[in-house]
């Protein structure tokens, strides 16, 4: 669905479409390099992380180490021009592609687990299990509704996958006696405030430390504690509300429209086989592996059990496997699956190019050598500010980026590279840095219009934009308080 803007002007009309993140994109990328040619280059010393060694600033370029480099304050050195041009522009998004391989390799392998285990309909029975099991208990299946999804977003970013949901939730709640908005909460918010506070999400929270350079582990305990927190806030402003509107249907936002639709029919039964349920098992376990195998359980003072430091090439092979199980266990016919499995990529292309075309950002910046030129720039702003103060200023700057750029992969490729080198001048670990990244993007992701989750499952409930913005204002007021106050007292 495409948010339009219309303007008047004498008899005709004007259309203007928010473009697409990878235009938006491209055009980050040719802003970036006519500042090639309008910034100098230049390069900081850099300390390696282990064994300290000192990199000069005309050496960095050409360190092949594996040691993290971190950059030495006050030690920038202005090095040779190296202004980027429209050949440069047009092949960065190909030297992005190439640069983030590994991303890239394990985006396309989680869409073909996920696309696999949704053709099985294990999901949508798992649901429907739930929904009955509730009848006459809903107000206590909304929190859990929150719960399941929120982890499912804070794990993997589920996000896009919720749309199914819709057709589930939207019959069993109506006739229990509730609004639409109520659905809207559960599995706009429930899923976007997992997102908001990932774990583990390998679109958000891996990307996000790939390029900021620490492991997915690090600053774990931290975004656990975001979790129960907006959790709590999320399940209490919709129960509040939902409890309302069965009170006193007028109540509701949405008591003046009348919905006839196919939402208004009750649910279809789905049951929830002995298959579905081992499908489910492995659909779970493979994420659970993925969250044990990331975990630097030495970092945290646990020794009793084995730390895997797993990464990406290995994560990837998870889902791979239990893509197989799956298939295993439902049958599949060998076309069956790897049509599905292969169609799991393909949905995935997208979320590869925005990773590819936001890389290619950085390629241009380093070629050119003005990354640390703008670093040398923003030291001078953070050396000296209150730690707290710069993971909050932080935060508020990904949320204006996000509102440009919603992809959270793609946001991640982006600011990263930047922000983390920032916070080692302000004195902040590069953790909280992600879990800023994190929260900001995924506030803003919560109701903007560019967050295509949100209008698409909108338009599918028939549930003006309008109404659903007011609704959710004053929550997420809360959740932009309650965020800086944590981030504030983390760094």
């Amino acid at each position: 669905m495409d948010m339009e803007m219309q303007s008047t002007t004498g008899a005709g009309k004007r259309k203007w479409k928010m473009p697409t993140v990878y235009t938006l994109l491209f055009w980050i990328t040719i802003a970036v390099a006519l500042l090639t040619w309008l910034l100098p280059a230049g390069k900081y010393d850099y300390l390696t992380s282990d064994s300290q060694t000192l990199v000069k600033a005309a050496d960095v370029a050409d360190y092949s180490g594996g040691e993290r480099l971190l950059p030495v304050p006050g030690s920038f050195t202005e090095l040779e021009s190296n202004p980027q041009g429209l050949s440069d522009i047009l092949a960065a998004p190909l030297a992005g592609f190439a640069d983030a391989s590994s991303i890239i390799l394990f985006v396309l392998m989680i869409g073909g687990f996920l696309n696999v285990t949704i053709k099985t309909g294990a999901m949508d029975a798992s649901i429907a299990s739930l929904s009955k099991r509730f009848a006459g208990k809903e107000q206590w299946l909304i929190p859990l509704l929150i719960f399941i999804l929120a982890v499912g977003g804070s794990t993997y970013g589920m996000s896009e996958e919720t749309v199914s949901l819709w057709v589930i939730l939207l019959p069993f709640f109506i006739a229990a006696g509730y609004d639409r908005m109520v659905v809207a909460g559960i599995i706009l918010l429930g899923s976007g405030i997992g997102v908001a506070t990932s774990t583990v999400n390998p679109f958000a929270t891996g990307v996000a430390s790939r390029f900021a350079d620490i492991q997915l582990g690090d600053g774990i305990l931290f975004r656990l504690l975001t979790f129960v927190v907006l959790y709590i806030i999320t399940s209490a402003f919709i129960m509040r509300y939902a409890a309302k509107v069965k009170a006193d249907p007028k109540a509701s936002l949405l008591h003046d429209i009348d919905f006839d639709d196919q939402f208004s029919q009750a649910p279809a039964a789905l049951a929830f086989t002995t298959r579905h349920k081992l499908t489910m098992t492995v659909f779970f376990g493979a994420f659970a592996l993925m969250i044990y195998s990331v975990i630097p359980w030495e970092d945290i003072g646990v020794t009793f059990v084995p730390a895997l430091n797993w990464w990406l090439k290995e994560i990837s092979v998870i889902y791979l496997t239990a893509a197989i199980l799956i298939g295993l266990i439902n049958r599949m016919p060998e076309a069956t699956f790897v049509n599905a499995f292969i169609a799991g990529c393909r949905d995935m292309i997208g979320v590869a190019l925005v990773i590819a075309v936001a890389k290619g950002i950085n390629v241009i910046m380093n070629n050119a050598n003005i990354t640390d030129t703008i670093l040398s720039w923003a030291e001078h702003l953070v050396v000296g500010l209150d730690s707290g103060v710069f993971a909050v200023v932080s935060y508020l700057a990904h949320i204006i980026l996000a509102f440009f750029i919603p992809s959270s992969s793609g946001l991640a490729t982006v600011s990263m590279p930047l922000m983390g080198p920032m916070s080692d001048f302000a004195g902040v670990s590069r953790d909280i840095v992600v879990t800023a990244y994190q929260l900001g993007s995924g506030w803003i992701n919560l109701f903007a219009p560019t967050a295509a989750t949100v209008v698409a499952g909108l338009a599918m409930a028939n549930i003006p934009y309008g109404r659903f913005l007011k609704w959710v204002m004053p929550y997420i007021g809360a959740v932009l308080l309650s965020s800086c106050v944590m981030l504030y007292f983390a760094a």
